[in-house]
């Protein structure tokens, strides 16, 4: 089975609205549900959609405006 990848805008943009707090959100959420075989968390350069951040890309889909909310929700129906 291969690992879903999970890709956190670090971007100055992105980071200021709201990213830093995803980014614990995902660390804790993966270490908590035993995922670590499961997800690959890394961080990423700016993909120029800052009017959109923060963005997060999961599965090289690009999901944006994004906090902890919508987080849970894309994390408990799409990977687990």
């Amino acid at each position: 089975m291969a690992k879903h990848n999970i890709k956190v805008c670090m971007g100055s943009s992105c980071f200021a609205r709201g990213n830093l707090e995803n980014l614990n959100f995902l660390e804790n959420y993966i270490k908590e549900n035993n995922l670590d075989a499961e997800i690959e968390l890394v961080g990423g350069l700016c993909q120029d959609k800052c009017s959109t951040g923060p963005n997060i890309y999961i599965d090289d889909v690009l999901h944006s405006e994004m906090n902890e909310e919508k987080l849970k929700e894309i994390l408990q129906t799409a990977l687990v």
